[in-house]
């Protein structure tokens, strides 16, 4: 499975328009009003989705839902590529957001329920970072040929090597292995995390007079089982927290090339710079599912180095914004990980896109404080002021471990 998920990973963010899309909707005649009111769009689209998406996902098969996702987002490209208008570019994005809703939760819910099923669940950290790393290796890679591809094809070839590169991402995903089917996903057998089944095999979500579920659906079966879980059980909701948590002020990255051109006073070198980021996240990503016990102290460890490295505002800072946003990666994988082990298999989709969910407000909560404090800030300053949410959830971590006392006596035997 590790290969065939690399594969699909590389070529889903394989997508030469990346880099260029804001041109061709310039070129074609939108302001930037109007761009950024695609963006609004494709955004609410994937707030609408992310829910629905993950629910259908533990109704009905993951990996035919894995193989939509990247022809939705093909088919929103091909507009883009021979019908550019804002129309198209509307339709597009809705495409985009659906596709990554339908992805989100759904991909890590089949991975590590695979390996599970084989005894290969610690596996499952190294797995997604390595094919995170690839994806962000694809960027990179896409990045330098979209040059070339421009000069050759302009926009159009651009579109078109986007949509070959979806339609292959798809084919691919059809050869992920998946044992559960969707006639039998809702009754399938499940798996409780540890420490959360009771000595008889209760699960706490379980409990209580709601376990009739006769006369449900297999969706609503699937919503009540997932949102038991995290209002009921203090360690799916704790992980639920900071996995959105990290996932969602992780977004902060998408300033850097603002705080990349301030500490070079230009554009030209930018790209370089970023660069030099994207070696320090696939780092991250490849490191992923090591050294998990240091959690807490990495992120406050990331926290200090994004606010020493943006507020120096020297160009060799860029080094530990690398470090940083490299610690991010990896820690993104790691309080996946931690709720994956949380959560059963039952409604696994469904609470992984409520960790995506939550990441998405919390991404909105950083967009919009960015532009609030861009009115007074400059980027070296804001980019110090978003490392506070690391520090505090770096600090959050680290503190119960220091306060609770050490086992003695007759407890070490139980």
């Amino acid at each position: 499975m590790a290969r065939r998920l690399y594969a699909c990973a590389f070529l889903e963010d394989f997508i030469v328009l990346y880099p260029v899309y804001a041109l061709l909707f310039a070129d074609t005649g939108l302001s930037p009003a109007a761009i950024s009111s695609l963006f609004v769009i494709w955004s609410v689209a994937g707030f609408v989705f992310e829910l629905p998406s993950g629910l259908w996902a533990d109704v009905f098969s993951r990996r035919r839902l894995l193989a939509a996702s990247p022809l939705l987002t093909g088919a929103g490209f091909a507009l883009w590529t021979f019908l550019p208008s804002y129309p198209s570019f509307a339709a597009g994005f809705v495409l985009w957001g659906v596709a990554t809703a339908l992805r989100s939760g759904t991909l890590q819910a089949l991975v590590y329920e695979e390996l599970a099923r084989v005894g290969a669940a610690g596996s499952y950290a190294r797995l997604m970072g390595r094919s995170q790393a690839l994806g962000t290796t694809a960027i990179m890679l896409a990045n330098g040929v979209a040059a070339p591809v421009l000069a050759a094809g302009g926009y159009r070839a651009a579109g078109v090597v986007s949509v070959l590169a979806c339609v292959a991402c798809s084919a691919l995903a059809l050869t992920l292995p998946e044992s559960r089917t969707a006639s039998t996903a809702p009754d399938a057998p499940d798996r409780a995390g540890p420490d959360r089944a009771g000595p008889d095999g209760e699960r706490p979500e379980d409990a209580g007079p709601e376990d009739a579920e006769e006369d449900e659906g297999p969706f609503l079966e699937v919503l009540r089982d997932g949102w038991g879980q995290v209002r009921r059980v203090p360690r799916v909701r704790g992980a639920l927290v900071l996995a959105a948590a990290v996932m969602g002020f992780a977004a902060m990255d998408e300033y850097l090339p603002v705080l990349g051109e301030a500490m070079v006073a230009g554009a030209a070198l930018v790209p370089l710079l970023m660069l030099v980021v994207g070696v320090g996240e696939t780092a991250g990503g490849w490191l992923a599912g090591r050294g998990v016990r240091w959690l807490a102290p990495a992120l406050v460890g990331a926290a200090v180095c994004m606010a020493l490295g943006a507020a120096g505002g020297r160009v060799e800072g860029i080094v530990l914004v690398a470090v940083a946003f490299g610690v991010i990666e990896w820690a993104r994988v790691a309080v996946e990980a931690r709720l994956q082990e949380q959560i059963s298999d039952r409604s696994r989709a469904t609470v992984m896109s409520m960790a995506g969910f939550g990441a998405e407000v919390a991404a909105v909560l950083v967009f919009a404080g960015y532009a609030l404090g861009s009115v007074w800030a400059g980027p070296q300053v804001l980019f110090a002021v978003a490392a506070l949410p690391f520090l505090a959830m770096g600090v959050a971590l680290w503190l119960p471990r220091r306060r609770r006392p050490p086992a003695s006596g007759p407890r070490d035997g139980v």
